[in-house]
């Protein structure tokens, strides 16, 4: 039978300091919104973009959300917040069980070359080998040569090409 919601509970964590010298990854916390806030910001600014304050608050507030399909994960390093994924899981059309949307990844500049941004996809790989979901999929920009070589590692990029409307 397939559950009527494929959303998920919160993650626990999966990747602990034992497995990885300094770095932890877990699920957000309320005491961790000034530090996202601050690699929030970061991530819009590498994209060139701005989000405005009610969609972060939004935002922040539904990786808190028990049962929401948009989550968050938190990479620690030696305790202090480096780097975040969000995620958003969906029902899709090609699949029975649920697909995982890695939206947003990012690290802090003063934590990069750690392997951090790799230790958070493979931590999204055992949450979805673990929760059953059919799929982990992203994109970035094809100029983002730094990320495109670590996600080479895990998958091949196919040739579909993103459309999008904004219908505000």
């Amino acid at each position: 039978m397939i559950s009527t919601s494929p959303f998920v509970t919160p993650k626990s964590t999966m990747i602990s300091p034992q497995e990885t010298g300094g770095l932890a990854i877990r699920d957000p916390r309320p005491v961790d919104e000034a530090d996202w806030r601050r690699l929030w910001s970061g991530y819009c600014a590498f994209y060139e973009t701005e989000v405005p304050e009610a969609v972060t608050a939004a935002t922040w507030g539904r990786m808190l959300a028990p049962g929401s399909p948009l989550f968050g994960r938190i990479a620690e390093w030696d305790g202090q917040v480096a780097g975040f994924t969000v995620s958003v899981l969906h029902e899709g059309s090609w699949t029975i069980r649920p697909c995982c949307y890695l939206e947003d990844l990012f690290v802090d500049p003063d934590f990069r070359g750690r392997g951090i941004a790799r230790k958070l996809i493979e931590d999204l790989l055992q949450l979805c080998r673990r929760e059953g979901w059919s799929r982990l999929y992203w994109h970035t920009r094809d100029s983002n040569r730094d990320a495109r070589r670590l996600y080479d590692h895990f998958a091949e990029a196919d040739d579909f090409v993103r459309y999008r409307m904004f219908l505000d």
